[in-house]
């Protein structure tokens, strides 16, 4: 049964009928309206292209930073191994410095050759960045010195008798420094005052 309401029944403008008389259709779309349809599509096509293309953009950042960040820690864990081994191998020639020590005190390295030897391996090590510390009159540093004896009241300590050399590769302590510890010459007395220099 076909319904008298205009409005639920559009006329046909070409052929004048209503929509159910029609077929209930639409019209078929002319050249112009395909165009229009066309161009929607290309834009729509243009958009999703656009933001494909951001996202793989992004991607590529992504994974190049990570990369970066990548190669940066293997170069840091490169050096660490590099500064590890070397303090390792000095670690285990201070023992062959401190029989030098020990020769050089006794004067056995005077002459000859084993003095150009020792003088070889100083400079070796020293150009590898290796430093000895604990002289005597040196002000105390637990951190840096061990201290096997103290004479004093320990107001200004300082090194008395250095026993064992330190040593230190850059920042890093290798071994501590052996010493007897004793009071500054010149230190303020027990009861806090000052004396005066004359």
């Amino acid at each position: 049964m076909t319904s008298d309401n205009p409005e639920n029944n559009p006329v046909d403008p070409e052929t004048g009928a209503q929509g159910e008389a029609a077929g209930g259709s639409l019209p078929p779309l002319d050249s112009e309206d395909t165009g229009v349809v066309q161009e929607a599509e290309s834009i729509v096509e243009e958009a999703s292209a656009t933001d494909q293309l951001a996202e793989r953009t992004a991607d590529l950042q992504r994974l190049q930073a990570e990369f970066t960040n990548y190669r940066r820690r293997v170069e840091r864990d490169k050096q660490v191994i590099k500064e590890t081994a070397r303090a390792s191998v000095i670690t285990e020639l201070i023992g062959i410095l401190d029989d030098l020590d020990r020769a050089r005190a006794h004067g056995d390295l005077e002459s000859g050759p084993l003095r150009a030897l020792a003088d070889k391996l100083n400079t070796t090590l020293t150009g590898l960045g290796l430093t000895d510390f604990g002289n005597e009159g040196d002000d105390f540093d637990p951190a840096l010195h061990e201290a096997v004896q103290h004479e004093g009241e320990g107001h200004d300590p300082v090194l008395g008798t250095v026993m064992r050399k330190g040593y230190k590769l850059g920042d890093r302590v290798l071994r501590t420094a052996m010493v007897a510890v004793t009071d500054r010459v010149g230190d303020k007395p027990a009861d806090g005052s000052e004396q005066e220099a004359k």
